[in-house]
């Protein structure tokens, strides 16, 4: 997908979320390990949640604002994902899937950094520091519960 405005960055992240969260419900089945079969659970209902949240961001924010060119997104390195399920996580242990999908919830989180830093329109900014917040909320989350499973 080529993002050129902010409509189409939110549209993508909610679309990496989406994709994350069916492909960590898919290989939930097939981890062999019962731990990390639950957290793939839980993973993928929380990225099904914060697909929902940006789907309805993207409802409610101003259209002006949405639809406001992205110039300086290609200078951001694309975030690493998983674009094919190919069974990754069905391999992974609890500690490596963890630490997998948090750092790819850094890379949503770095790249709305460096995109709020280059915005130059008030509006635009405050968008992005309302996704970044939220991003960074939903990560803290997730780093936490995930933290309280692994101790039981």
């Amino acid at each position: 997908m080529e993002i050129k405005t902010f409509s189409d960055l939110i549209d993508w992240t909610r679309q990496l979320h989406q994709h994350l969260a069916l492909c960590l419900a898919h290989c939930a089945i097939k981890n062999e390990q019962e731990q990390a079969r639950l957290l793939l659970d839980y993973l993928a209902e929380h990225e099904a949640k914060i697909e929902i949240m940006l789907k309805l961001f993207e409802q409610q924010a101003a259209p002006k604002v949405l639809k406001t060119y992205i110039y300086d997104y290609l200078s951001h390195q694309p975030i690493q994902s998983h674009r094919t399920c190919d069974d990754r996580y069905a391999s992974l242990g609890f500690d490596d899937i963890c630490k997998e999908v948090i750092d790819y919830h850094q890379q949503v989180i770095e790249l709305y950094r460096d995109i709020e830093a280059r915005a130059d329109i008030p509006e635009a900014k405050a968008l992005l520091g309302t996704l970044l917040a939220m991003e960074e909320h939903e990560a803290m989350r997730l780093a936490r519960q995930t933290g309280r499973m692994s101790d039981l």
